[in-house]
């Protein structure tokens, strides 16, 4: 029988590595939208995988978290859970599998081959096979992720307009653009999480990041450094929250870059309120990344009003329209010029880019309207003639 609403219609999510989100855009993503859809009546189940998410969480805010193993390497983890993941929510009748992420996307033939009644969905984050922490088997396993994200699911999603227009040039495929979201952040006056790190309010830049190659830090230390020798940092210092993820190699060329130097703070992994006191003193926000999707830190950093500098890719020109706040990705020299014009700036001009960036995320980037759209889609798919032939 076809379900015409979201009364008992079940929603697979694969691809994450679990719920709650403890770090990760695409983990917080799936978590924003699942709790949502579990709101308005839909069986929501995320798979998450073991290392990530405590096994005695069973239920999270109305969404049912099932756990699966994978093989926890780098190479391995994501796609061993995916494939153990698929075949349990075949087992369990799922109406929609939602795929996150061009990597699990790879195994979307599984469902459409064996599972014809289920409607398969694949949201396209971001271009994953450019990030240099792969090397070429993995990218060329990316690409093909890429492919069978538009072969093999039944509607591709994609989160902003660079990625919907690579994957028309490239595949020849109409997307649905449903971008990334966050809520309406409101700024709070503690600062305890400044006392243990050593930073003063409105004093430091702030980078919340995972540390990863592609995202490109190094840059901005290096930046920082320079500015170091002259009078236009005017004391202020470099806040960089975030952890490595299979990068070994990359946090300690971080953490040598920065030897000795008191007014850089690696502050590690940060969430709840201590994330939120960061984000709510902070001067500026600095996002260097060389390749991106539609990124939340920048569109959270955005909802607590700080004025963002970012890297010129396609995935910030999205959400940052005016040129005097970006720079081009991957040049130290570059970024140094813009902060040094940022910070010669009148503190107002700032604080009123800070404001417009708040009003954007509440105009074009809220939960409301990409859950709308994401039920729409779902609806409309398990709607769908075809649907209907396979499941008659």
């Amino acid at each position: 029988m076809v379900k015409s609403n979201n009364e008992n219609m079940r929603i697979a999510m694969i691809g994450q590595k679990g719920m709650p989100a403890l770090h990760g855009g695409v983990e917080r993503h799936v978590h924003e939208l699942s709790v949502r859809l579990a709101e308005r009546g839909f069986d929501v189940q995320v798979y998450a995988r073991a290392w990530y998410t405590d096994t005695s969480v069973e239920r999270y805010q109305g969404v049912t978290i099932v756990h699966l193993p994978s093989i926890k390497t780098k190479h391995l983890d994501a796609i061993t859970h995916t494939f153990v993941s698929v075949f349990h929510a075949m087992f369990t009748r799922a109406d929609v599998i939602h795929f996150h992420g061009v990597g699990p996307s790879l195994l979307a033939w599984i469902p459409r081959l064996f599972a014809p009644r289920t409607r398969i969905v694949s949201t396209f984050h971001s271009l994953d096979r450019k990030h240099e922490k792969w090397g070429a088997f993995a990218r060329a396993a990316l690409r093909a992720g890429e492919w069978a994200s538009c072969r093999f699911a039944h509607r591709t999603v994609t989160v902003s307009e660079g990625i919907r227009t690579y994957v028309e040039v490239v595949y020849g495929k109409q997307t649905d653009l449903i971008p990334n979201a966050v809520p309406p952040y409101a700024r709070v006056k503690t600062t305890d999480a400044l006392d243990a790190f050593g930073l003063e309010s409105g004093n430091y830049f702030l980078v919340v990041s995972r540390l990863i190659p592609c995202k490109g830090i190094q840059y901005l230390i290096d930046a920082f450094i320079q500015l170091q020798d002259t009078n236009a940092l005017r004391g202020k210092k470099l806040a960089i929250v975030g952890d490595g993820f299979y990068s070994d190699r990359y946090v300690k060329k971080l953490h040598d870059m920065a030897a000795g130097n008191p007014d850089i703070v690696f502050t590690g992994f940060q969430s709840g309120v201590a994330l939120s006191e960061l984000y709510s003193h902070a001067f500026m926000k600095i996002h260097p990344s060389d390749n991106e999707g539609l990124p939340l830190t920048v569109l959270e950093a955005m909802s607590y009003g700080l004025p963002v500098l970012a890297s010129d890719i396609a995935g910030h020109r999205d959400l940052i329209s005016h040129p005097e706040y970006t720079f081009e990705a991957g040049s130290a020299q570059a970024l140094k010029v813009k902060l040094v014009m940022l910070l010669g700036r009148d503190p107002a001009e700032l604080v009123a880019e800070g404001d417009r960036n708040r009003q954007k995320v509440r105009d074009q980037f809220g939960w409301d309207e990409v859950v709308d759209k994401t039920i729409a889609l779902y609806l409309n798919e398990v709607t769908s003639p075809t649907a209907q032939i396979a499941t008659a």
